[in-house]
């Protein structure tokens, strides 16, 4: 294992992190806030910190990466990035401990949303960007962005970047994967700012319009305001995230095809066309329940519908509504599609879209062989035809999280929590939704989560992020031999 390789890598991570933390601090002295010293002393704390790193390993530079040391370096780059990402919530004395610091920040960066803070309104005007800020950067991924800046880091780049953005493929839409990190982030800043336009004429102000785009795009969740997007009462609002949360839910690539002119392409994807179908057909239940038995009007049972739907669906976890209030029926669809996420390549959580669709038509080619014993499938997706292999992968991955929720979710109901609150919140958590059930519900918060259970909800987020294998092959034995 080539630990000063990995070293070096993680310091550069933290240096570009530092960067981030620096736009925080120019925020709060733009806003007169209390935090600028706790920000800045942030800021120089990880600069130095990752500064340090490159300068005892700067020569182990250009040596080449493989797949073992790509795993270590992108899970222990999340951590430490989530370590130092707390630092500002401790200085600035938001938190009571060091565990919901980190528990903040992890969800931060994870872009799940869960949070411990039961007032953000209280929180001071620096912190508050820089808590959405971890989630702008968490959604395409600080390896992501590092491959884009720096060429010295294309050694061993596709290995980072299969191990930080997993999924059944990893497509390049330019031959370097330097300049398919690259890509990537133009398209993502590019929506972003797109978002804040839309969000400033929206009714937002400047500072709010910037936060919640920053946390809309990236699918992640937090608000500037106790009550979310509820907060703002305003219907346009509302359908303007939904916008937002939706795109942030596709596959980045396909923008990419779509700027190349190559329309058809995109809206020929299969997989997006799935993403679209389970949208509308979960928003028409749910409407037509809310319209039934919660609210007189069709406009508002639409709206509320659309919002959560996507919201959950997306996985970033805003809300409009206290759907603990809405019909048993309506939970439970939100329950499920949390399961879903975003499309493979979005900031979306979940198991993605395309592993779920190709189940389904694995299930119907076994119903088929059933009645034509004789007949000769294959599976193909956008007319590539999909090996055993890979379709037997997809099982495994969904086993395996199914397996982790079990696993995690006993290991909450250990801690003294009720049945509902363990599952939903390890379920949210997992699949980096945020808001749960029971007490964790889009009107609660993560306080009360005993100390142990947060720490369990930590893994999960971290695990749920980065798809499980990347974290969890380091606790194979067969990782450490050589």
């Amino acid at each position: 294992m080539n630990y000063k390789t990995i070293i070096n890598i993680v310091g550069t991570a933290l240096i570009i992190l530092s960067i981030f933390m620096l736009l925080s601090v120019f925020v709060s002295i733009l806003n007169h806030s209390s935090d600028t010293f706790a920000l800045g002393l942030s800021f120089f704390l990880t600069l130095f910190s990752g500064t340090v790193m490159l300068s005892i390993t700067k020569q182990y530079t250009h040596e080449e990466l493989m797949y073992r040391e790509a795993f270590m370096t992108v899970t222990f780059t999340w951590i430490v990035i989530t370590f130092f990402g707390c630092l500002p919530y401790i200085f600035t004395g938001s938190v009571v401990s060091f565990t919901d610091a980190f528990f903040e920040s992890m969800s931060g960066f994870t872009t799940t949303g869960a949070s411990i803070f039961m007032d953000v309104e209280k929180l001071p005007a620096g912190l508050l960007f820089w808590r959405s800020m971890t989630q702008w950067i968490g959604g395409m991924g600080i390896i992501v962005f590092a491959l884009a800046i720096l060429p010295i880091m294309g050694t061993g780049g596709m290995q980072l970047f299969k191990a930080e953005v997993p999924g059944i493929t990893v497509d390049k839409l330019r031959p370097s994967i330097i300049g398919t990190a690259k890509a990537l982030w133009f398209i993502y800043i590019g929506i972003t700012g797109i978002i804040v336009v839309l969000y400033y004429f929206g009714g937002m102000d400047i500072y709010d319009a910037f936060c919640h785009a920053f946390t809309t795009i990236s699918t992640g969740g937090f608000s500037t305001k106790n009550a979310s997007i509820a907060h703002f009462n305003n219907p346009l609002l509302d359908y303007i995230s939904s916008l937002g949360m939706f795109l942030g839910g596709i596959n980045f690539a396909l923008y990419f095809y779509l700027l190349k002119g190559t329309i058809r392409k995109f809206f020929k994807n299969a997989e997006f066309r799935f993403y679209c179908c389970i949208i509308t057909i979960t928003v028409i239940l749910i409407t037509i329940d809310l319209w039934l038995y919660v609210y007189s009007s069709f406009s508002d049972s639409l709206r509320y519908a659309i919002f959560q739907v996507v919201s959950m669906m997306t996985t970033t976890g805003y809300a409009t509504a206290n759907y603990l209030n809405w019909s048993a029926f309506s939970q439970l669809i939100l329950l499920i599609i949390m399961f879903f996420g975003g499309m493979t390549g979005s900031t979306g959580g979940g198991i993605k879209h395309v592993r779920i669709y190709l189940m389904i038509k694995q299930i119907y080619r076994e119903f088929y062989q059933l009645i034509h014993p004789r007949a000769v499938l294959v599976l193909k997706l956008d007319e590539k035809i999909l090996t055993k292999e890979l379709l037997g992968s997809i099982w495994g991955f969904v086993f395996l999280a199914i397996f982790v929720c079990i696993i995690a979710s006993i290991a909450m109901t250990s801690t003294g929590m009720d049945l509902i609150t363990s599952v939903s919140t390890v379920i949210s958590t997992m699949n980096n939704v945020g808001p749960a059930m029971g007490e964790a519900g889009p009107v609660g918060n993560y306080s009360s989560i005993p100390i142990a259970g947060k720490w369990i909800l930590i893994f999960c987020m971290l695990v749920g992020r980065l798809e499980y294998y990347t974290v969890l092959i380091l606790v194979t034995p067969a990782f450490w031999k050589k």
